[in-house]
């Protein structure tokens, strides 16, 4: 349903410019958030059946939001602050870059431009892709949990698998991803352990 990939604040933030850095120390424990493919019958269905006489604005991210406040209340003596994939900065800067958080945390291996020797794009610009080693690309990153007040310089990184080793998959794969990503060919770069149902797709 949801993957909780924990890592230090300091990981993520070592690898970016100043200007995305997260405020917190460096030892800070952060937990990186995804749901799986089960997540839309096991949560969000049911999400949708206990809401059903609400307003709802956007259905996945309140049902994203309603379970990271449940989790909170199971940490009462911790102060946790909930970063989401979709909250920007007032200049449009998103609060977190969920893709690098995935990759430090071990979660899934972004892949960019960078990872292509020779890449034969040119100038053409280039985004990259978490892939998941057991989902593939049927994933999504939802939130970074920051427990603010617990230091953990003892954590280990893990290092995300990389499920992608060949120069010639990881090209196709950005190719799909950059220029036909709504087919969602780039999320069967691999074979996927579980994908997204009928209805989910849709």
């Amino acid at each position: 349903m949801y993957q909780w990939s924990p890592s230090k604040v300091g990981w993520y933030n070592a690898v970016l410019d100043p200007v995305f850095h997260l405020s917190y120390p460096d030892d800070t424990l952060a937990f990186l958030v995804l749901s799986t493919p089960s997540m839309f019958e096991k949560a969000f269905k049911p999400f949708l059946m206990e809401q059903k006489l609400q307003n709802l604005r956007d259905p996945i991210d309140q049902c994203v939001s309603h379970h990271m406040t449940l989790a909170k209340e199971l940490f009462p003596s911790h102060q946790m602050d909930v970063i989401y994939d979709y909250e920007l900065h007032p200049n449009r800067r998103p609060k977190v870059l969920m893709q690098t958080a995935a990759h430090v945390s071990g979660a899934a291996y972004y892949y960019q431009r960078k990872d292509v020797p020779d890449d034969p794009w040119g100038k053409k610009k280039m985004f990259g892709v978490c892939i998941h080693p057991q989902y593939g690309g049927w994933f999504a990153m939802r939130a970074v949990l920051v427990f603010s007040d617990v230091r953990a310089p003892d954590l280990e990184q893990v290092v995300p698998i990389d499920c992608i080793p060949s120069r010639e998959d990881r090209i196709s794969l950005l190719e799909h991803f950059n220029f036909n990503w709504r087919d969602g060919k780039y999320r069967d770069v691999l074979p996927a352990e579980e994908r997204y149902s009928e209805d989910q797709t849709l």
